[in-house]
């Protein structure tokens, strides 16, 4: 049986079948505009937090380590209630559809992004940071300035939190309703097919999953050669 459902997940997958196209296309578009917004917020909120020093500071950072490890079915649980009826956001009449998906993912994405470029600037702003405080350069320009200094390590933060958000089931499940055709994707079809007992279309999901992720892992694999031969070269 196994080998017949690899064979039959192959078949699926070299015939390009449409119903497993949908869902890989809403799946991509998903999450990879949920990175966007949150790569939008969390750059720049991760780089001032970096440079910034206010009261709270302290408590702030605890927050934002204790939501990286907030389950993503937390996440969906809390964008689920703001989005009901009876919730602040219910008039947008978003849940269960592709914005609340895109919104669920976006909420648990922005605190890895927030914290992984906040130790990368602020690593290479205690290196340097006095020097550029010391010819004037505010905090927002210091942030700026060591936000593109060190690029090359946030584009594989970039990479890593679209890996984060398409590779996750929780939130999309409970937001999204794992509607066919509409809020499918590749993470909660392969619940549902599992439970039904398709395997072939759960397999030939899964091997589309585990694709993306590879090729996510080589990109990151790449850059980080790439900065390493124009660290040397420009040495």
């Amino acid at each position: 049986m196994f080998l017949e459902s690899i064979g039959l997940a192959l078949e699926l997958l070299v015939r390009l079948d449409a119903g497993l196209l949908r869902i890989v296309e809403r799946s991509l578009a998903v999450s990879g505009l949920a990175t966007v917004f949150a790569l939008a917020i969390g750059l720049a909120l991760g780089a001032w937090v970096a440079v910034a020093r206010f009261w709270g500071r302290g408590a702030v950072l605890a927050l934002l380590n204790t939501a990286l490890a907030l389950p993503s079915v937390v996440v969906g649980l809390v964008v689920y209630l703001l989005l009901s009826r009876s919730g602040p956001l219910g008039f947008l009449g978003w849940l269960f559809s592709f914005p609340a998906m895109v919104l669920a993912q976006t909420v648990l994405v922005l605190p890895f992004v927030m914290a992984l470029t906040r130790q990368v600037v602020e690593d290479a702003h205690q290196a340097n940071g006095e020097q550029l405080k010391s010819m004037g350069a505010g905090r927002a320009l210091r942030a700026a300035i060591f936000a593109w200094d060190e690029r090359y390590a946030l584009l594989t933060v970039a990479i890593a939190a679209f890996g984060r958000a398409i590779s996750e089931v929780g939130a999309v499940m409970v937001v999204g309703g794992n509607v066919e055709g509409f809020t499918r994707v590749m993470t909660t079809a392969i619940a549902l097919e599992t439970s039904k007992g398709d395997l072939p279309m759960a397999l030939a999901l899964g091997i589309v999953l585990l694709c993306v992720v590879l090729l996510l892992n080589v990109l990151i694999a790449a850059i980080k050669r790439w900065r390493e031969r124009l660290e040397v070269s420009a040495a």
